[in-house]
């Protein structure tokens, strides 16, 4: 190589090497040349400008946190320190401060305790709020603290509770109950309303008081209940057996979901089950959800005159011990659910009307402000109208009694 290139090729890498050494040496703030005064700090009467304010992180210098340490990229300032600009003095806070000598720097304790009055008066509004404890009161219960009692009857007949796969099944159905708390809990008020016209009836053919919780486990006391089965209303009639005992169904009305028109034909059949099978309410329960025919039939395949000793669908299996277990429950609901006899729903004070309509039809909403009602009341009364208004003819419909107008769905004393 020629001497010339070689001398060349040498002052190039001095250079470099001078280049790399000064891009890693911090520069002496003594040899800085000054900032040109256009962007020298404000005085201080002027504010920080809202652009130097609202800089990026990565467009200005991070000021020094109050333990000595600089934030890293990204991260905001220490709170109450403006954003200054490269290379200028942070701007004093007022001309007072600015007229000040500069205080004897703090010691790490003050530091610390002046941070922590900084953050405790610009806590965020979003921060998190945690609410205080529930203190509960008396003790946890369980449903292991409620126990199915050694005894039970149902309709004046023994349950043979000895049985191990009796006993269980119904006290499968007995924590069913107790387990859905809330909805047991409607079920005892909806009683209050929905057991009067049974036990009426029960009591006045004869027959066991017991049979009203079948109400509950078959419609949960609803007058409108259908079941995939086509079943309707609060007893469950479907359409043929219905019509046995003179429920009628059209596109109009469906006498199934009338309470005390259901509770009558229920009556009936139950009654014509209990001498088809010889007084056993239990197999008259079974043929009840089952159909008499089919209960029959198993009777004879299997060899057996006893429904706990029967092997049928699942839903008939359950079915009687469901009965049985609404009846250990909901007879008491002071002792398993807490209520009183004040907290179940009253009776609504109601009379049926008979009403003639001339036109082709009249919709509820008209009927309904004749007797000083509404649309919605009217409806829930009447279940067993399926539409929004009644065709030509006469009618019975039952509204509020005409001495409580407006109350009849507020929650009164019982007597």
């Amino acid at each position: 190589m020629a001497p010339a290139a070689i001398r060349w090729s040498m002052a190039l890498a001095l250079t470099l090497c001078t280049v790399s050494v000064s891009a890693q040496t911090p520069a002496d703030p003594a040899t800085q040349t000054p900032m040109p005064e256009a962007s020298a700090a404000p005085a201080a009467s002027q504010p920080v400008p809202d652009a130097i304010a609202a800089s990026p992180p990565d467009a200005v210098i991070p000021s020094p946190s109050a333990s000595g340490q600089t934030p890293t990229a990204g991260e905001p300032a220490a709170t109450g320190t403006p954003a200054v600009p490269a290379g200028a003095e942070p701007a004093p806070t007022s001309a007072q401060d600015h007229a000040q000598a500069p205080a004897a720097p703090e010691e790490p304790e003050a530091k610390v305790e002046a941070a922590d009055a900084q953050d405790a008066n610009h806590e965020p509004e979003d921060q998190l709020v945690i609410l205080p404890e529930i203190q509960r009161e008396g003790p946890r219960h369980f449903l292991s603290s409620f126990k199915l009692p050694e005894t039970l009857t149902f309709a004046g007949q023994e349950i043979p509770l000895d049985s191990w796969q009796v006993r269980e099944r119904i006290e499968y159905e007995f924590y069913q109950f107790l387990e859905d708390e809330g909805e047991s809990i409607i079920l005892a008020k909806r009683t209050g309303r929905c057991f009067p016209p049974a036990e009426k009836q029960l009591s006045e053919t004869g027959l066991p008081d017991d049979l009203k919780f079948m109400l509950l486990v078959e419609s949960k006391c609803i007058a409108a209940a259908y079941s995939r089965a086509r079943a309707s209303g609060p007893w469950q009639f479907i359409g043929a057996t219905g019509k046995r005992y003179k429920l009628k169904s059209n596109k109009w009305k469906d006498d199934r979901r009338n309470l005390e028109m259901s509770t009558e034909a229920a009556v009936k059949y139950l009654n014509h089950l209990k001498d088809l099978f010889n007084g056993d309410w239990f197999l008259a329960m079974a043929a009840y959800n089952a159909g008499e025919e089919r209960i029959r039939k198993q009777l004879k395949a299997q060899r057996v005159d006893d429904y706990w000793k029967l092997h049928l669908v699942r839903e008939t299996m359950r079915y009687v011990p469901r009965i049985i277990a609404a009846k250990e429950i909901y007879s008491q609901p002071e002792k398993y659910l807490g209520l009183t006899r004040q907290d179940l729903y009253v009776p609504l004070d109601t009379e049926t009307v008979t009403v003639t309509i001339k036109e082709p039809q009249k919709h509820l909403a008209s009927l309904a402000k004749e007797f000083g009602s509404y649309f919605l009341e009217l409806k829930l009364l009447n279940p067993e109208i399926k539409k929004e208004y009644l065709p030509k003819g006469t009618h019975q419909l039952k509204v509020p009694r005409q001495d409580c107008p407006l109350k009849c769905f507020k929650q009164d004393k019982a007597p």
